[in-house]
Protein backbone atom coordinates (compact mmCIF):
# COMPACT_ATOMS: atom_id res chain seq x y z
CA UNK A 1 0.00 0.00 0.00
CA UNK A 2 1.14 3.26 -1.00
CA UNK A 3 2.61 5.66 1.80
CA UNK A 4 0.98 8.27 2.12
CA UNK A 5 1.75 11.90 4.13
CA UNK A 6 -1.49 12.71 6.35
CA UNK A 7 -1.71 17.04 6.35
CA UNK A 8 -5.04 16.35 8.44
CA UNK A 9 -6.41 18.35 11.02
CA UNK A 10 -2.91 19.39 12.85
CA UNK A 11 -3.04 16.37 16.00
CA UNK A 12 -2.94 17.61 19.17
CA UNK A 13 -1.54 15.30 21.75
CA UNK A 14 -3.36 11.91 21.68
CA UNK A 15 -6.24 11.29 24.57
CA UNK A 16 -4.51 9.75 26.80
CA UNK A 17 -6.90 7.02 27.23
CA UNK A 18 -7.14 6.63 23.52
CA UNK A 19 -3.41 6.18 23.30
CA UNK A 20 -3.73 3.42 25.74
CA UNK A 21 -5.51 1.36 23.01
CA UNK A 22 -2.69 1.86 20.82
CA UNK A 23 -5.11 3.27 17.71
CA UNK A 24 -2.93 4.05 14.67
CA UNK A 25 -5.56 5.23 12.43
CA UNK A 26 -7.89 4.37 10.04
CA UNK A 27 -7.09 0.83 8.68
CA UNK A 28 -9.98 0.05 6.08
CA UNK A 29 -13.60 0.29 5.18
CA UNK A 30 -15.65 -2.93 4.81
CA UNK A 31 -18.99 -2.06 2.85
CA UNK A 32 -21.52 -4.71 3.14
CA UNK A 33 -23.29 -4.93 -0.33
CA UNK A 34 -25.30 -6.94 -2.64
CA UNK A 35 -23.34 -7.16 -5.39
CA UNK A 36 -19.66 -6.42 -4.59
CA UNK A 37 -18.14 -7.31 -8.10
CA UNK A 38 -20.51 -3.67 -9.25
CA UNK A 39 -20.18 -1.91 -6.39
CA UNK A 40 -15.85 -2.59 -7.15
CA UNK A 41 -16.76 -1.57 -10.24
CA UNK A 42 -18.43 1.39 -9.74
CA UNK A 43 -16.03 2.76 -7.10
CA UNK A 44 -13.35 1.73 -9.31
CA UNK A 45 -14.96 3.03 -12.56
CA UNK A 46 -16.34 6.62 -10.72
CA UNK A 47 -14.17 7.42 -8.47
CA UNK A 48 -10.33 6.07 -9.34
CA UNK A 49 -9.89 3.27 -6.75
CA UNK A 50 -7.97 0.66 -8.08
CA UNK A 51 -8.93 -3.20 -7.02
CA UNK A 52 -5.46 -4.26 -5.76
CA UNK A 53 -7.24 -7.87 -4.42
CA UNK A 54 -9.76 -10.52 -4.08
CA UNK A 55 -10.81 -13.19 -1.38
CA UNK A 56 -13.54 -15.54 -2.04
CA UNK A 57 -14.29 -19.46 -2.21
CA UNK A 58 -10.95 -19.64 -4.47
CA UNK A 59 -9.06 -18.04 -1.64
CA UNK A 60 -10.85 -20.28 0.80
CA UNK A 61 -14.24 -17.61 1.77
CA UNK A 62 -16.79 -20.02 0.61
CA UNK A 63 -19.56 -18.00 1.77
CA UNK A 64 -19.06 -14.30 0.68
CA UNK A 65 -16.40 -12.51 -2.27
CA UNK A 66 -14.85 -9.71 -1.16
CA UNK A 67 -12.92 -6.81 -3.29
CA UNK A 68 -9.95 -4.56 -1.98
CA UNK A 69 -9.93 -1.17 -3.51
CA UNK A 70 -6.99 1.26 -2.59
CA UNK A 71 -6.41 4.66 -3.84
CA UNK A 72 -3.55 6.53 -1.84
CA UNK A 73 -4.05 6.00 1.72
CA UNK A 74 -7.67 5.15 1.90
CA UNK A 75 -8.50 1.49 1.05
CA UNK A 76 -12.03 -0.27 0.96
CA UNK A 77 -13.42 -3.76 1.34
CA UNK A 78 -16.54 -4.57 -0.53
CA UNK A 79 -17.87 -7.47 0.21
CA UNK A 80 -21.75 -9.68 -0.61
CA UNK A 81 -22.81 -13.03 0.46
CA UNK A 82 -23.21 -15.98 -1.63
CA UNK A 83 -25.87 -17.92 0.32
CA UNK A 84 -28.93 -16.91 1.40
CA UNK A 85 -28.55 -17.29 4.87
CA UNK A 86 -25.71 -15.27 5.12
CA UNK A 87 -25.06 -12.43 7.71
CA UNK A 88 -23.82 -10.20 4.92
CA UNK A 89 -27.55 -10.60 3.07
CA UNK A 90 -29.43 -10.25 6.07
CA UNK A 91 -27.37 -6.72 6.66
CA UNK A 92 -28.22 -5.78 3.12
CA UNK A 93 -31.90 -6.67 2.88
CA UNK A 94 -32.32 -4.94 6.45
CA UNK A 95 -29.94 -1.65 5.05
CA UNK A 96 -29.58 -2.01 1.57
CA UNK A 97 -25.71 -1.48 0.99
CA UNK A 98 -23.64 0.24 3.68
CA UNK A 99 -20.49 0.22 6.17
CA UNK A 100 -20.46 -2.45 7.93
CA UNK A 101 -16.96 -1.93 9.14
CA UNK A 102 -15.01 0.73 10.56
CA UNK A 103 -11.58 -0.53 11.04
CA UNK A 104 -8.59 0.88 12.99
CA UNK A 105 -4.91 -0.22 13.15
CA UNK A 106 -3.60 -1.00 16.10
CA UNK A 107 -0.05 -2.08 17.46
CA UNK A 108 -1.81 -5.03 19.98
CA UNK A 109 -5.60 -5.84 18.87
CA UNK A 110 -5.76 -7.95 21.88
CA UNK A 111 -5.08 -5.65 24.17
CA UNK A 112 -7.34 -3.07 22.65
CA UNK A 113 -9.98 -5.49 22.55
CA UNK A 114 -9.80 -5.82 26.23
CA UNK A 115 -8.81 -2.92 27.12
CA UNK A 116 -12.21 -1.80 25.08
CA UNK A 117 -14.44 -4.28 26.99
CA UNK A 118 -12.55 -3.58 30.58
CA UNK A 119 -14.50 -0.02 29.66
CA UNK A 120 -17.62 -1.27 28.89
CA UNK A 121 -17.54 -1.83 25.22
CA UNK A 122 -19.27 -4.78 23.75
CA UNK A 123 -17.22 -8.19 21.96
CA UNK A 124 -17.90 -9.38 18.85
CA UNK A 125 -15.37 -11.01 17.71
CA UNK A 126 -12.62 -11.81 20.22
CA UNK A 127 -8.60 -11.54 19.12
CA UNK A 128 -8.16 -14.13 16.61
CA UNK A 129 -4.53 -14.99 14.95
CA UNK A 130 -4.37 -15.60 11.24
CA UNK A 131 -1.53 -16.31 8.89
CA UNK A 132 -0.01 -17.51 5.60
CA UNK A 133 3.09 -17.34 3.76
CA UNK A 134 3.05 -13.85 4.01
CA UNK A 135 3.25 -13.80 7.71
CA UNK A 136 0.25 -12.92 10.77
CA UNK A 137 -2.50 -10.61 11.04
CA UNK A 138 -4.08 -10.42 14.56
CA UNK A 139 -7.82 -9.21 14.25
CA UNK A 140 -10.92 -8.33 16.88
CA UNK A 141 -13.66 -6.68 16.49
CA UNK A 142 -16.06 -4.66 18.56
CA UNK A 143 -19.82 -3.05 18.67
CA UNK A 144 -20.77 0.42 17.82
CA UNK A 145 -24.26 2.44 16.99
CA UNK A 146 -26.24 0.22 15.01
CA UNK A 147 -24.88 -2.46 13.16
CA UNK A 148 -21.59 -0.95 12.52
CA UNK A 149 -18.22 -2.71 14.06
CA UNK A 150 -15.11 -1.51 14.83
CA UNK A 151 -12.19 -4.36 13.81
CA UNK A 152 -9.05 -3.68 15.71
CA UNK A 153 -6.30 -4.91 12.89
CA UNK A 154 -2.62 -5.65 14.00
CA UNK A 155 -0.72 -6.12 10.87
CA UNK A 156 3.10 -5.08 11.81
CA UNK A 157 3.73 -9.01 11.35
CA UNK A 158 2.41 -8.98 8.12
CA UNK A 159 3.72 -8.45 4.33
CA UNK A 160 0.99 -9.61 2.18
CA UNK A 161 -1.54 -7.26 0.07
CA UNK A 162 -4.12 -7.26 2.64
CA UNK A 163 -4.81 -9.74 5.02
CA UNK A 164 -4.73 -14.01 4.67
CA UNK A 165 -7.68 -15.16 2.72
CA UNK A 166 -7.24 -12.01 -0.10
CA UNK A 167 -5.09 -12.62 -3.56
CA UNK A 168 -3.68 -9.67 -5.74
CA UNK A 169 -6.43 -9.36 -8.53
CA UNK A 170 -7.46 -6.97 -10.29
CA UNK A 171 -10.81 -5.49 -12.15
CA UNK A 172 -9.90 -3.89 -15.80
CA UNK A 173 -8.89 -0.49 -14.79
CA UNK A 174 -11.52 2.09 -17.15
CA UNK A 175 -10.48 4.64 -18.67
CA UNK A 176 -10.61 7.98 -16.78
CA UNK A 177 -8.23 10.89 -15.68
CA UNK A 178 -6.48 10.14 -11.82
CA UNK A 179 -8.91 11.28 -9.52
CA UNK A 180 -6.16 12.29 -6.32
CA UNK A 181 -7.95 10.84 -3.06
CA UNK A 182 -5.49 10.50 -0.36
CA UNK A 183 -6.72 9.74 3.12
CA UNK A 184 -10.01 9.09 4.71
CA UNK A 185 -10.29 12.30 6.32
CA UNK A 186 -13.78 11.85 8.30
CA UNK A 187 -16.28 9.04 9.10
CA UNK A 188 -19.66 10.23 9.77
CA UNK A 189 -22.66 8.27 11.59
CA UNK A 190 -26.31 9.19 12.35
CA UNK A 191 -28.12 8.48 15.33
CA UNK A 192 -32.07 8.52 16.74
CA UNK A 193 -32.90 11.90 17.80
CA UNK A 194 -31.83 11.58 21.71
CA UNK A 195 -28.58 9.36 20.85
CA UNK A 196 -26.25 11.62 20.47
CA UNK A 197 -25.04 11.98 24.27
CA UNK A 198 -25.08 8.32 24.56
CA UNK A 199 -22.74 7.29 21.76
CA UNK A 200 -20.27 10.68 23.09
CA UNK A 201 -19.92 9.31 26.01
CA UNK A 202 -19.44 5.64 24.74
CA UNK A 203 -16.27 7.14 22.49
CA UNK A 204 -15.32 8.88 25.46
CA UNK A 205 -15.38 6.53 27.75
CA UNK A 206 -14.46 3.03 26.01
CA UNK A 207 -11.94 4.61 23.30
CA UNK A 208 -10.51 7.26 25.16
CA UNK A 209 -11.59 10.04 22.57
CA UNK A 210 -12.22 13.83 23.17
CA UNK A 211 -14.91 16.22 21.60
CA UNK A 212 -13.89 18.30 18.97
CA UNK A 213 -16.51 20.34 18.30
CA UNK A 214 -19.95 20.59 18.90
CA UNK A 215 -22.79 22.28 16.26
CA UNK A 216 -26.09 22.78 17.76
CA UNK A 217 -29.69 22.68 15.85
CA UNK A 218 -29.31 26.95 15.66
CA UNK A 219 -25.98 26.66 13.91
CA UNK A 220 -27.41 23.15 11.35
CA UNK A 221 -30.74 24.21 10.11
CA UNK A 222 -32.69 25.57 7.46
CA UNK A 223 -36.42 26.61 7.10
CA UNK A 224 -37.68 23.02 6.94
CA UNK A 225 -35.19 20.78 9.69
CA UNK A 226 -32.28 21.00 11.48
CA UNK A 227 -29.68 18.54 13.32
CA UNK A 228 -27.01 18.64 15.94
CA UNK A 229 -23.50 17.13 15.72
CA UNK A 230 -20.52 16.00 17.69
CA UNK A 231 -16.99 15.64 16.44
CA UNK A 232 -14.84 12.74 18.60
CA UNK A 233 -11.06 11.90 17.70
CA UNK A 234 -8.39 10.44 19.42
CA UNK A 235 -6.50 13.77 18.87
CA UNK A 236 -4.82 12.40 15.67
CA UNK A 237 -5.81 11.07 12.20
CA UNK A 238 -9.32 8.94 13.79
CA UNK A 239 -11.92 11.94 13.29
CA UNK A 240 -15.73 10.49 13.38
CA UNK A 241 -18.70 12.95 13.94
CA UNK A 242 -22.47 11.83 15.39
CA UNK A 243 -25.38 13.42 13.79
CA UNK A 244 -28.80 13.24 15.66
CA UNK A 245 -31.74 15.04 13.91
CA UNK A 246 -33.51 18.03 16.03
CA UNK A 247 -36.87 19.25 16.01
CA UNK A 248 -38.58 20.89 12.83
CA UNK A 249 -40.84 21.75 10.60
CA UNK A 250 -40.12 18.54 8.22
CA UNK A 251 -38.60 15.33 8.42
CA UNK A 252 -34.55 16.42 8.37
CA UNK A 253 -32.10 14.45 6.23
CA UNK A 254 -30.54 12.44 9.30
CA UNK A 255 -34.55 10.70 10.10
CA UNK A 256 -34.99 9.96 6.42
CA UNK A 257 -31.48 8.21 6.45
CA UNK A 258 -32.70 6.37 9.40
CA UNK A 259 -35.99 5.57 7.93
CA UNK A 260 -34.31 3.83 4.88
CA UNK A 261 -31.38 2.40 6.43
CA UNK A 262 -33.35 0.86 9.00
CA UNK A 263 -30.92 1.90 12.23
CA UNK A 264 -27.95 4.15 13.08
CA UNK A 265 -24.92 4.08 10.81
CA UNK A 266 -22.35 5.57 8.26
CA UNK A 267 -23.92 8.37 6.77
CA UNK A 268 -21.06 9.70 4.87
CA UNK A 269 -17.32 9.41 4.56
CA UNK A 270 -14.96 12.32 3.22
CA UNK A 271 -11.81 11.48 1.40
CA UNK A 272 -9.01 14.42 1.30
CA UNK A 273 -7.65 15.47 -1.72
CA UNK A 274 -4.39 18.33 -2.67
CA UNK A 275 -6.49 19.62 -5.40
CA UNK A 276 -10.00 19.50 -5.09
CA UNK A 277 -10.36 21.48 -8.52
CA UNK A 278 -8.86 18.40 -10.39
CA UNK A 279 -10.26 15.80 -8.56
CA UNK A 280 -13.62 16.97 -9.20
CA UNK A 281 -13.20 18.10 -12.83
CA UNK A 282 -11.89 14.25 -12.89
CA UNK A 283 -14.92 12.72 -10.75
CA UNK A 284 -17.74 14.75 -12.81
CA UNK A 285 -15.94 13.30 -16.27
CA UNK A 286 -16.11 9.54 -14.80
CA UNK A 287 -19.89 10.29 -14.93
CA UNK A 288 -19.81 11.07 -10.48
CA UNK A 289 -22.77 13.26 -9.91
CA UNK A 290 -22.95 16.34 -6.95
CA UNK A 291 -25.23 18.16 -5.01
CA UNK A 292 -25.81 21.63 -6.41
CA UNK A 293 -25.59 24.83 -5.05
CA UNK A 294 -27.02 27.84 -6.37
CA UNK A 295 -25.22 30.42 -8.27
CA UNK A 296 -25.55 33.20 -5.56
CA UNK A 297 -23.98 31.05 -3.01
CA UNK A 298 -21.01 32.42 -4.67
CA UNK A 299 -21.57 35.80 -3.63
CA UNK A 300 -21.93 35.41 -0.69
CA UNK A 301 -19.05 33.10 0.00
CA UNK A 302 -16.94 35.37 -1.79
CA UNK A 303 -17.55 37.91 1.32
CA UNK A 304 -17.00 35.12 3.64
CA UNK A 305 -13.59 34.41 2.18
CA UNK A 306 -12.46 38.33 1.13
CA UNK A 307 -8.63 38.18 1.25
CA UNK A 308 -8.20 34.30 0.21
CA UNK A 309 -6.77 33.67 -3.15
CA UNK A 310 -9.19 30.98 -4.58
CA UNK A 311 -10.20 30.33 -8.09
CA UNK A 312 -13.46 31.17 -8.40
CA UNK A 313 -14.40 30.61 -11.51
CA UNK A 314 -13.45 27.01 -11.54
CA UNK A 315 -15.43 26.38 -8.10
CA UNK A 316 -18.47 28.01 -9.38
CA UNK A 317 -18.14 25.69 -12.45
CA UNK A 318 -17.46 22.88 -10.41
CA UNK A 319 -20.10 23.22 -7.90
CA UNK A 320 -17.32 23.48 -5.11
CA UNK A 321 -17.85 24.74 -1.45
CA UNK A 322 -15.97 27.11 0.28
CA UNK A 323 -15.00 27.76 3.94
CA UNK A 324 -12.80 29.48 6.22
CA UNK A 325 -11.63 29.28 10.43
CA UNK A 326 -8.72 30.71 12.71
CA UNK A 327 -6.59 27.99 11.27
CA UNK A 328 -7.11 28.51 7.69
CA UNK A 329 -9.63 27.63 4.71
CA UNK A 330 -11.34 24.34 3.11
CA UNK A 331 -12.72 23.24 -0.21
CA UNK A 332 -15.14 20.77 -0.34
CA UNK A 333 -18.11 18.98 -2.23
CA UNK A 334 -20.35 16.22 -1.60
CA UNK A 335 -22.10 13.30 -3.69
CA UNK A 336 -25.30 12.38 -4.60
CA UNK A 337 -25.97 9.14 -2.51
CA UNK A 338 -24.32 6.38 -3.87
CA UNK A 339 -26.42 3.31 -3.07
CA UNK A 340 -29.31 2.58 -4.38
CA UNK A 341 -31.39 3.77 -1.03
CA UNK A 342 -30.87 7.47 -0.18
CA UNK A 343 -28.49 6.94 2.77
CA UNK A 344 -24.86 6.80 2.67
CA UNK A 345 -23.11 9.53 -0.13
CA UNK A 346 -19.25 11.00 0.22
CA UNK A 347 -17.43 14.20 0.63
CA UNK A 348 -14.20 15.61 -1.05
CA UNK A 349 -12.35 17.86 0.86
CA UNK A 350 -9.23 19.69 0.67
CA UNK A 351 -7.52 21.36 3.86
CA UNK A 352 -5.75 24.27 4.07
CA UNK A 353 -4.77 24.72 7.30
CA UNK A 354 -8.62 24.69 7.96
CA UNK A 355 -9.56 22.38 11.21
CA UNK A 356 -13.59 22.67 10.70
CA UNK A 357 -16.04 20.65 8.25
CA UNK A 358 -17.16 23.28 6.56
CA UNK A 359 -19.73 25.20 9.12
CA UNK A 360 -20.29 28.07 6.71
CA UNK A 361 -21.65 25.54 4.18
CA UNK A 362 -24.30 23.73 6.38
CA UNK A 363 -27.15 25.79 5.01
CA UNK A 364 -26.47 25.64 0.97
CA UNK A 365 -25.36 21.97 2.13
CA UNK A 366 -28.68 20.94 3.50
CA UNK A 367 -30.86 23.24 1.45
CA UNK A 368 -29.41 20.91 -1.37
CA UNK A 369 -30.10 17.91 0.53
CA UNK A 370 -33.36 19.13 1.09
CA UNK A 371 -34.50 19.64 -2.67
CA UNK A 372 -33.23 15.89 -3.03
CA UNK A 373 -35.48 14.78 -0.05
CA UNK A 374 -38.71 16.61 -2.03
CA UNK A 375 -37.64 15.08 -4.81
CA UNK A 376 -38.36 11.33 -3.08
CA UNK A 377 -41.11 13.20 -1.36
CA UNK A 378 -39.51 12.87 1.89
CA UNK A 379 -39.42 16.46 2.91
Amino acid sequence: MTTVTDHSLKPSDVAPRARALGLEGFDHLEWWVGNARAFAAFLASGFGFDVVAYAGPETGHADRISYLLEQGGIRWVVTSALTPRSPIMEHVKIHGDGVHDIAFRVRDAAGAYDEVLRRGGVGLQAPELIDDADGRVVVASVATYGDTQHTFVERGAYHGVFLPGFEPASLPAPDGAPVGLRVMDHVVGNVPLGQLDHWVGFYEKVFGFDQLTHFDDEQISTEYSALMSTVVWDGGRIVMPINEPAAGRHKSQIEEYLDYYGAPGVQHVALRTDDIVAAVRALRSRGVRFLTVPPTYYEDARRRMAGVDLPWADLAQLGILVDRDHDGHLLQIFTETVTGRPTVFLEIIQREGARGFGEGNFKALFEAIEREQARRGNL
